[in-house]
């Protein structure tokens, strides 16, 4: 099967949280299952410059205020092909794939990922000689054009260039713009309205992906339940109600050969579920390089994501003063939202040798910080996914979630039932405050105040596995329900 991935961001050529790992992770998988898989990629800078072997490709014609638009095709480090749109007026000099140098929205996104859609779309068509996709997979907002730009097609084609498989890693970034954008896109009016495009007098790029798509999916089964209420629908819970039949939710997988202790190149020191030594040392390593007291028997909690509302971090701010009372010490890698942002290094200053906040990301400290943890912080608002958690269990940091979306999905509560039949992996709360949140975190004290059955817990969560082989066999079998009949009959 020939499939197109479409995606803003791939690991490790650029990252800014979940969606690059997937997409660093799931087209090889589709590979190994033996398809024949490309990715689409708009031309930033780190993606341009991280290919090998970079050919040019294809010029298609001027679209979108472009004299022309130039495709180029290289391989990424895992030797997947991927096709990259050239185009210097959109990308040149750009290092963030949504934002500008003063961290706001940039005010070329519109035309950029209209662009990402638009390429798609001809690929589907038949631009290239010698291949042609037979599902195009568009990741989130950035990608939902694509859909759009094929239904367009299949109008004056007469059939569907490629089935439209359109997945949503976090519905709350909708990709709206004001209205006077449509008539950038080159989309038949028709498609501005209530059945298309129109979001509340807006365009948002992410219903486009939900109405036009042949095929829906999501990051994790719960969520796909959540997004059809009101609470989590982001006011297009009614379209993801009347399109329930085609909504799938697949859960992520981890990438267990850049995840795993027993051989991660950025350690200090490796370790395995059987012998836990070399986590002892992560940890001292860590606080000796993040400044935090050198304590073995204090518990490091740990929040690694961006640092946003939704990941429910002011409730680590309102409970730190009795994580601290109980001996814990907390580490916080991640950048966002500047008021937490400034929040959490307002606490490091306050609370020196037992708090320590780094504002940016790395793949190094990242993979440090899980070898050293003892807990995982991820007490979210909402959760599509979360891959946070599923590299703590993998590193022997119990996770610490709130009941919602993919954390659900993946984490078992330590409560005497799950630990008398060998399934605890973590600490799970239900409700959205801070009484729920500090009960998790006096459990989570408890259990570790009981070495013996911590090691026990420790160990499970470290067999726990999420792989990208049972997730690509889901996703196979979805495309297999979207390919048109042309694919289907290997028509070029």
């Amino acid at each position: 099967m020939r499939i197109l991935q479409v995606t803003a961001e791939v690991f490790p050529l650029l990252k800014t949280g979940g969606l690059a790992d997937v997409l660093g992770a799931l087209p090889v998988a589709l590979q190994q299952a033996g398809c024949d898989v490309r990715l689409l990629l708009p031309g930033y800078a780190p993606i341009l410059d991280g290919l090998q072997d970079v050919q040019p490709l294809l010029h298609l014609p001027g679209r979108f205020g472009l004299a022309e638009v130039t495709l180029r095709q290289g391989r990424l480090p895992n030797g997947l092909l991927a096709i990259v749109i050239d185009a210097p007026a959109f990308y040149s000099g750009v290092t963030h794939p949504y934002l500008d140098t003063e961290r706001r929205d940039h005010p070329l996104n519109p035309l950029r990922f209209a662009l990402l859609g638009w390429v798609a779309a001809q690929l589907a068509a038949g631009s290239l000689p010698d291949w042609r996709p037979q599902i195009v997979h568009g990741h989130d907002w950035h990608a939902g054009l694509a859909m759009a730009y094929m239904a367009d097609m299949a109008r004056w084609l007469g059939y569907r260039p490629a089935g439209g498989v359109f997945s949503v890693h976090n519905l709350a970034y909708l990709g709206c713009y004001p209205a006077t954008i449509f008539g950038d896109l080159g989309l038949p009016g028709a498609f501005y309205g209530m059945d298309g495009l129109e979001f509340y007098g807006a365009v948002s790029f992410m219903k486009a992906g939900l109405y036009y798509a042949d095929r829906i999916t999501t990051v994790s089964p719960s969520y796909a339940r959540e997004i059809q209420s009101g609470e989590q629908g982001c006011g297009l819970h009614g379209l993801l109600q009347r399109r329930r039949g085609e909504l799938t939710g697949i859960l992520n997988g981890v990438d267990y050969t850049v995840w795993s202790p027993e051989d991660d190149v950025w350690l200090p020191a490796r370790y395995g579920s059987a012998n836990l030594a070399g986590k002892s040392q992560c940890k001292a390593a860590l606080q000796a390089d993040w400044g935090l007291q050198p304590d073995a028997s204090a518990p490091l909690f740990v929040v690694a994501s961006r640092l946003a509302e939704q990941k429910g971090l002011h409730l680590v701010l309102a409970g730190l003063p009795q994580l601290l009372e109980r001996g814990g010490q907390l580490a916080v890698l991640g950048r966002g939202e500047a008021a937490l942002e400034r929040a959490f290094q307002a606490v490091s200053a306050e609370y020196p040798g037992r708090v320590a906040t780094r504002i940016g990301y790395d793949e190094a400290s990242a993979h440090r910080l899980f070898a050293a943890a003892d807990v995982v912080l991820l007490p979210s608002v909402y959760e599509p996914c979360g891959l946070s958690q599923l590299y703590g269990l993998r590193y022997g940091a119990l996770p610490l979630v709130r009941h919602v979306g993919g954390l659900a999905d993946t984490v078992v509560d330590c409560t005497l039932e799950a630990l008398d039949d060998d399934t605890a992996t973590g600490f799970v709360f239900q409700s959205l405050d801070l009484s729920s949140y500090l009960a998790a975190l006096r459990r989570a004290f408890s259990l570790y105040r009981r070495p013996a059955d911590w090691l026990v817990v420790q160990q499970r969560a470290m067999q726990q596995r999420f792989d990208w082989q049972s997730a690509a066999e889901r996703y196979l079998a979805l495309y297999a329900e979207a390919i048109p009949p042309w694919a289907v009959a290997g028509r070029q």
